[in-house]
């Protein structure tokens, strides 16, 4: 597959430096895997116009996938889910859904991830959770999917 990823990691302590943003090297890590072109993940704070700005960055410099890691669970600041809907323009539910399917019988608590997907022009921009299982799991549902969308983004016919 060819294609350019863009990266976004939510969190206020790997922003701040207090630990290393594992999840967004393994994000980035898995791009590749997949034969994307991947910068080193852009990571944030949880900030609402920070994270909705980075996204409406991403999306305007051609980026064919944004993913992001973190920011998604039910705590006062996990606020990825509401950037994202600022911006994009129309939403992708199966994938999120898909995404939590996927890894609630292994870690029962991955559908307490409020992670969305959607899209912003030609750009897929999915919500991951914050772990290095999560963005596994993410991987894992959207490897396969990702060819047919792309195509169908870049104006491709369904297979016959």
């Amino acid at each position: 597959m060819t294609g350019r990823a863009v990266v976004v990691t939510a969190s206020n302590r790997a922003a701040a430096g207090v630990y290393a943003d594992r999840s967004g090297q393994a994000l980035a890590a898995g791009l590749r895997e997949l034969g994307f072109d991947v910068d080193e993940p852009v990571v944030l704070p949880d900030d609402r116009a920070a994270l909705a700005a980075a996204l409406r960055e991403a999306a305007a410099s051609g980026a064919d996938v944004v993913l992001t890691t973190g920011g998604t669970g039910c705590s006062p600041t996990d606020i990825t889910p509401e950037a994202t809907r600022d911006v994009i323009d129309r939403e992708a539910p199966g994938l999120a859904e898909a995404i939590r399917a996927y890894g609630a019988p292994k870690v029962p608590t991955a559908v307490l991830s409020r992670g969305i997907a959607g899209l912003r022009g030609q750009t897929l921009i999915v919500n991951l959770p914050g772990s290095t299982g999560g963005v596994k799991d993410g991987l894992a549902v959207l490897g396969p999917l990702l060819p047919h969308l792309l195509s169908q983004l870049r104006g491709g016919d369904h297979p016959g």
